[in-house]
Order: C-alpha cells, then structure tokens, then sequence
C-alpha cells in the first residue's frame, strides 16, 4: 500500500510519478503454453526467448532443459501457466534415441571427441537381454558434459577446459526400455520412458560397457513429457506462420494443461472469489468424498475451476480447501 504523504521536494515528487511506469512488465498478458517440436541445433534458453517473442509475452519459461542435440518436446509456459511448472519436473518422459556402434567420444554424443573404438557390434538379442538390469529404481552416474554444477561451476565447462570431475550417482526411475528398431548393425534404435533425472547418455555409456563395446548417442529426440507429446506439438515454423497471420493464440494451450493428472473441483464464483483473496472454502461431504477417491497417493492437490476457468490449486486439508496457488486468468 502506498501511504499518501507531502512531498519534501521536487525531485520526490518526480519520483513518484514515474515509479509505477518504471514497474511496468513489458509486453502482453499471455497465458498457456507452447508445446514446442524443438529442432536441432537450439538450445532450450533460446527456443524460450524466441516463443516470448513471438507471442510478446511477459513471462515465459520451460519445463525442463532438452539439449541442443536433441530434437522434440519442450514445454513453455507463457504468463500465469509459469505457476504450474514445478509440477511438470515430476512428468514422466519418454525419448527415442539411437546408439552408434564402435565409437565412444567424450560428450558420449556426436559432437564429442572420439576417446575409444571398436570392432564390437552387440546383437539385437544382446541389447534386448541387457536392458532390464536399467529398468526400475537404478543409480545412474551423470555424464561429465552435463549441466550439473560442481562447485559453482558446470561440468560441462570444467570437462572442456580439461579438468576431471567425479561426479556423484544418482537413485532414478526407468519405467520401461525396449529396442523399437535396428536400421543396420552400427545402429540400435531404444525408445524408453522415464523419471525425472535420467541421463539418456549415461545409460548408452552403461549399456556400451555391459556389452563390451564402444558407443555414443547419435540420434536423441523427446516425444513426450507428462501430457504434452507430439501429438499436441507444433514447430517453430509453424507458429510463426500463425503468428504472420495474427493467430498465434491458435497454438497455444490451457494453462491447466500441465495439470491434467489433479483432480478437478467445479466451485460457485462466491467460492472462487475466496480462494482469490487467499481464503479457504468448506467443502460438502460428497465433494471430499469424491476427490478423495480421485487423489493419488499422498497428495492433497486440487485443482478447482469456476465456469471452466482455473482458479486456484489448493490442497484438501480437514474438509477445507486451502488456496496454494492462485490464478488470475480472464
């Protein structure tokens, strides 16, 4: 709250008058997301800076890197739906990459140095019979080229200046992992699903040394993380296209999208106005009830809209709903 006071002098009063301009957000209120096909070659910074552009958005942000080596899904969340990215960290993922025989570089990917060869070229059977020893809960040792910062530093930067970093493992969850394809004996094609954390890198490097061979990364893409999928995807290109003819809002999506697996709660707009002000609501009986069998282990969140828009994320606490996050969408 601004307390109204008398000026004590010009240069105040001045001050005053141009603070709120200077508090200004630049560009527009824009709010969903973008389920960006990233292309090679981009990095996740960029293709976020070029959607914030595009739609001329205030705020923007994205659910989880994807290298520029890699092709696929990058969730951007534009405005309000920046609120709902930490519950995309938790999203399941899937990729499809494929391993090339005979080579293993330093980066264990394409752009790498080559460190190693080899004549050894595993079996499609071999591959199949290795991967169930990564599938489950496993500890996974990040690859030295990786963000993961060691003493304020990336590892990335450290390897490239040559310096040699040990890295600490890490508990992950592979969820399933299958060979979807073999184009030629140099070549196996993995797609495989996944947690949050896991280093499709660090498993090739794994697999390569289970089988006594050599091999790096030569293809990656994502094909899905949590609800967005290249089925809801669209490409740069396309967009900007849209955006040529004025209907860039065409590929955007609900901000809730990124909460498709919370329960819903329809609420009446008094309810709704509460939850605004940061205020619970009681809940009747068959409504607790009924979000109750629809919450997943251990979790209280609820997701609750009025009229079809979101209002708020609350969690379910003693038959009242408390406000945790709140939306403020037209």
């Amino acid at each position: 709250m601004i307390r109204a006071c008398a000026p004590t002098s010009n240069t105040l009063t001045t001050k005053t008058k141009t603070d709120p301009m200077a508090r200004r957000k630049k560009g527009d209120l824009v709010n969903g997301w973008v389920c960006l096909d990233k292309p090679y070659e981009m990095g996740s910074t960029e293709a976020v800076t070029k959607i914030r552009r595009l739609f001329n958005a205030q705020k923007a942000g994205h659910a989880g890197t994807l290298d520029p080596l890699a092709s696929g899904i990058l969730p951007i969340a534009l405005g309000e739906a920046t609120k709902t990215v930490p519950f995309m960290m938790e999203a399941q993922k899937v990729y499809r990459f494929t391993i090339h025989w005979g080579i293993s570089t330093d980066s264990i990917d394409r752009e790498g140095e080559i460190i190693a060869r080899s004549d050894v070229r595993p079996s499609v059977e071999a591959v199949t019979a290795a991967l169930p020893s990564f599938v489950g809960e496993i500890d996974q040792t990040p690859p030295a080229f990786s963000a993961i910062r060691v003493n304020g530093e990336r590892a990335y930067d450290l390897a490239r200046a040559g310096v040699e970093v040990e890295l600490q493992s890490r508990r992950v969850t592979i969820h399933e992992a299958a060979v979807t394809a073999a184009p030629d004996a140099d070549h196996v094609e993995i797609t495989m699903r996944t947690g949050k954390g896991v280093y499709v890198r660090s498993l090739a490097r794994d697999l390569a040394i289970m089988l006594g061979a050599e091999g790096h990364v030569s293809d990656l893409r994502r094909e899905r993380v949590g609800p967005f999928s290249v089925d809801n995807a669209v490409t740069l290109d396309f967009l900007e296209e849209l955006a040529h003819k004025g209907a860039a809002f065409e590929g955007l999506l609900p901000v809730s999208t990124a909460l498709d697996d919370i329960p819903e709660l329809a609420v009446t707009d008094q309810d709704a106005l509460s939850l605004r002000q940061g205020r619970p609501i009681v809940l009747l009986p068959r409504q607790i009830e009924t979000l109750k069998a629809r919450l997943t282990a251990g979790s209280r969140l609820v997701s609750v809209f009025e009229g079809g828009t979101l209002v708020a994320l609350g969690n379910l606490r003693a038959g009242r709903l408390e406000p945790d996050r709140v939306f403020n969408l037209p």
